[in-house]
Parts: C-alpha cells; structure tokens; sequence
C-alpha cells in the first residue's frame, strides 16, 4: 500500500518534470521561429521605414528625409532640415534589430528590438514571430513616426 504523501511528492515531481520540459520544448520551437522568420521580419521593418519615409515626404511637398539602403544593407534615413540621421540596423545571429538616432537627446539610449517566437494558439504548431521590447510586443509602424518625429526635431508624440 503506497503512503498518501508518498503519492503526492512523486505526482509533484512528475508535474514539475513535464513543466521543465513543456518550457525546454517552447524555448526551442520559438527561437527555431525567429530564426527561420528573423529575414521576414527584417523585410517588413524596411518596407514600412520606406513607406513611413515616403508618406511623410508627400504630406510634406518636398524631401524632408531621405531613405537609403546601405550597402550592409542597413537602412540610414537622413533629415535634410536638421543635418541628423537615423541608422537602422539588423542583426542575424543575436536576432536585434537596432535603431540609432542622431536626432534623440545624448542621455537617451538605442531602441532594441528582438525577434522572438512565441505561441499563438492552444495546438503546439501555433506559432508566430514579433518584435519585443522591454519584454513588450512593439507597433513597429507607431515605433517608426515616432522616431522620424525625433529625428526631424519634434517631441516623441504629439500634443493633445
């Protein structure tokens, strides 16, 4: 006859291997994602760096900033009103995306933004990628206005 606390420690344990393992398993998957979608993302954050370059340029009447692809393939936006640009970049192997911007005050720091997996759904197959920062999930469009606004020497958001 099996002791009831018996019982219960090895059921505990059991429970706490299969949560190690359900994590192990998730960790794996969802970096496996972000590597494999890491250029995806990549692709969309420069399409909407153009686009966002582009839009405010046709509101505006004239080239206000100009947008670039390096030939790291880095994307530099350059304020021609303020001298001052804007460097995005992508890393590969950590998986970062980087924004350093001239026109932000010196005490402020980088923007970094992480590709990461994560599960969308309750099946183990349902996944999906995003950026991530300060373990928050970013609006990359609100992130780019809100950078071009720095750069061009206005506040981060607009005023009520």
């Amino acid at each position: 006859m099996i002791d009831e606390t018996t019982k219960q420690a090895a059921q505990e344990y059991l429970a706490a291997k299969l949560t190690e393992e359900e994590e192990i398993y998730e960790a794996t998957h969802n970096q496996a994602l972000a590597v494999a979608r890491s250029p995806l993302v990549w692709k969309h954050v420069k399409d909407s760096i153009f686009a966002k370059c582009g839009e405010w340029n046709g509101v505006t009447q004239e080239e206000t900033l100009t947008c670039k692809e390096t030939a790291m393939g880095d994307v530099r936006i350059w304020c021609a009103a303020r001298s001052k640009h804007l460097l995005v970049t992508y890393d590969s192997k950590k998986l970062l995306i980087m924004l350093k911007n001239e026109g932000r005050l010196e005490h402020e720091k980088d923007v970094v933004l992480h590709i990461e997996g994560y599960r969308t759904g309750a099946e183990r197959s349902d996944r999906d990628v995003h950026l991530v920062r300060n373990e928050q999930a970013v609006n990359i469009d609100m992130l780019i206005v809100g950078e071009l606004r720095v750069l061009t020497g206005m506040s981060r958001q607009r005023k009520a």
